[in-house]
């Protein structure tokens, strides 16, 4: 992208966004790997999926949602709510299962939400997310709110059915709706090129009569650029709009993943272009100091340091609450 930074007073905005950028690729790549290695250890129960490598796709879409619009997300879903805004603290003791989780400690990994920033909840079901987030754009239409609702895909989610009936049914009513597939070559263990009928997802979409670009997902600002156009046109009334982001999972499909499945090299040649040591490189060769990207590296490696070490202390959720939000009107109620 053909992006100059300048070091100018009038372009001292411009840098601190491109900044705020790279810090939430930077928050979004130290919360991944300390997630795994806390795993590792034993302190996290149940699975936990990184997305170690696809940082700027949420980065770039979430820079133009507003705190009222609402987040689908998937089993791979920590990027998303960090980059929706969710406290990385509250999230990190979801995740240890811990109470003051953004859950209370009862979701995990894959439940991960916080409705107080639009984030409605990732989901261990593939193509869930996609119906979700159509009956919140429907609601909002009949509703005449001023939001719009995102929901991030993977590329192995667009074999399934839902996807289909969810973009037949956006496209048809015109649904103030984002959809972002994060293309990130697997799905689960299986190379999605493998697997895949026909030219490709866009012209899946195209099929539909669903407008979408297709971007690298590995350019913060490439997918910066490509969501504030779609998202302005969703907000503009002119209907869904489907963001395609072309990325690699530098990890497995979970944490432990021996990754026997992938070529020799494979993953080291992918680590050449990935997001976060791009965009610093592009960021040092426009004006900014390495020094103040190295600054931005520690505070986030201090802050996810932090919340591990609150994690680990926190107590774990009183089992009287194991009957709570179970439902709203006439849950059980826990007798000691």
């Amino acid at each position: 992208m053909d992006f100059i930074l300048s070091n100018t007073n009038t372009q001292t905005s411009t840098n601190d966004r491109y900044l705020s950028l790279f810090r939430m690729m930077c928050l979004i790549r130290e919360f991944e790997e300390r997630a795994a290695e806390e795993k590792t250890k034993g302190s996290v129960p149940g699975l936990v999926h990184q997305s170690t490598g696809q940082e700027a796709v949420p980065t770039g879409i979430c820079a133009h949602l507003k705190p009222a619009d609402y987040l689908f997300s998937t089993h791979r879903g920590h990027g998303h709510a960090l980059a929706k805004g969710a406290d990385p603290i509250a999230m990190m003791k979801e995740i240890f299962g811990k109470e003051g989780g953004t859950c209370g400690g009862k979701g995990g990994s894959m439940h991960i939400a916080d409705f107080s920033v639009g984030m409605l909840g990732a989901n261990g079901i593939l193509a869930d997310g996609l119906t979700m987030a159509v009956g919140a754009a429907q609601a909002i239409n009949l509703k005449g709110e001023d939001r719009i609702a995102c929901c991030f895909v993977g590329d192995g989610t667009t074999n399934r059915g839902p996807f289909f009936e969810a973009l037949n049914w956006a496209q048809v009513f015109k649904l103030p709706v984002l959809f972002a597939c994060e293309d990130n070559t697997y799905a689960s263990t299986t190379r999605t090129d493998e697997v895949f009928a026909g030219p490709g997802i866009v012209a899946r979409v195209a099929s539909f009569g669903m407008k979408s670009e297709s971007v690298d997902g590995n350019d913060v600002l490439a997918v910066d650029v490509a969501a504030r156009r779609l998202i302005e046109e969703i907000r503009a009334g002119d209907g869904p709009r489907f963001l395609h982001a072309r990325t690699y999972r530098i990890r497995g499909h979970i944490s432990n993943d021996p990754l026997t499945y992938r070529t020799k090299g494979e993953t080291d040649l992918q680590m050449t272009v990935e997001p976060i040591s791009r965009f610093e490189k592009w960021l040092i060769q426009n004006g900014i100091s390495e020094v103040d990207c190295k600054k931005i590296r520690n505070e986030t490696f201090a802050l996810i340091d932090r919340a591990v070490v609150e994690s680990l202390s926190a107590p774990f959720p009183d089992s009287k609450h194991a009957w709570t939000d179970v439902q709203d009107i006439g849950g059980p109620q826990w007798k000691e």
